[in-house]
Formats: structure tokens, sequence, C-alpha cells
């Protein structure tokens, strides 16, 4: 009888808060982990930004007419910069970046300060229709992505991150 008052309330409460986006594999220590699909996920949400932010544009010549259009194309950039957000926070901050100190001190704080200005211009994505923010989130992408795999500005692999 508790497992089935147990299984209501989880579906309950996914019916209410709905089930949204996978945001990282899962949250204990199983070990498994995808880092090339979150940056391929994060590049996609990129390009659905973007994509919005010129439909938004193009619509907004007649906003009389395409108001309901536009109403979704905002709805999507917004999903989309979130998502982001999420994939920051739940997976990269939460889960794949550990503390560290002495010789790596550096390199964690350089991947925390990648992270927090992609937090950052997602936000603005969200808030305006500015592709510029889109293109420093591009080059913070790979700024980060270089760096969390350690590779040097030359661009060869020195390592790469445990799986």
């Amino acid at each position: 009888m508790k497992n089935v008052h147990r299984l209501l309330s989880i579906a309950a409460a996914t019916a209410v808060l709905g089930t949204g986006y996978a945001l990282a594999h899962c949250q204990i220590p199983c070990g498994i982990y995808g880092d090339e699909a979150r940056f391929a996920a994060i590049e996609e949400d990129l390009r659905t930004i973007e994509k919005s932010m010129t439909k938004i544009e193009e619509l907004s010549t007649d906003p009389t007419k395409n108001q309901n259009q536009i109403a979704r194309w905002v709805q999507n950039k917004e999903k989309h910069a979130d998502h982001i957000a999420d994939i920051v926070t739940s997976y990269f901050l939460q889960q794949r970046i550990k503390p560290a100190n002495g010789a790596e001190k550096e390199a964690y704080l350089n991947k925390l300060s990648f992270l927090h200005q992609m937090l950052v211009h997602s936000m603005k994505a969200k808030q305006t229709t500015e592709v510029s923010h889109v293109r420093k989130l591009r080059g913070l992408l790979t700024e980060f992505h270089d760096a969390y795999l350690h590779k040097p500005a030359t661009g060869k692999k020195e390592g790469s991150s445990k799986k």
C-alpha cells in the first residue's frame, strides 16, 4: 500500500510539474556521463535561439498579423535559453566540475568563470533578440569545452575528462 501511495505521489508531481528536459543523466553517483552530448545539446539550443531571434525580428514587421507566431517564437527562445542554464548548473556545476586546490585551482576557477559567463549570456539571450549574445555564448562554449578537456591554446588535446 505504501508503494502505491508513493507511485501516485510521483505520478501526481509529474503531472503537475511536467517532465521538462532530462537535465543530466542523474544526480546519483552512477558514473555514467555524456559530456559531449551536453556540449552538442547546448550548441543545438544556440542554433534554436538564433533562429528564434531571427523569426521574432522578421515577424515583428507586422506584429498585429503575427502576434501568435511571435509569442510562440519568444517562448521557444526562452525555453532553450533556460535549457542551457539547466545544463550548466545541473550537469557541469553540480556534477562535473570539482573544487580544486593547489596547481589545479587556476584551471578550476577558469572553468567556473566560463560557466558563469554562459549563465549570464543565456539570461541575456532570453531577455533580448540581440544575436550578439548567441555569438558570445558560442565562443564561451568553445573556450569552456577546451578548458574542460584540458586543451592548450594550440588546440592539441592534452587529456580528457573522466568518464
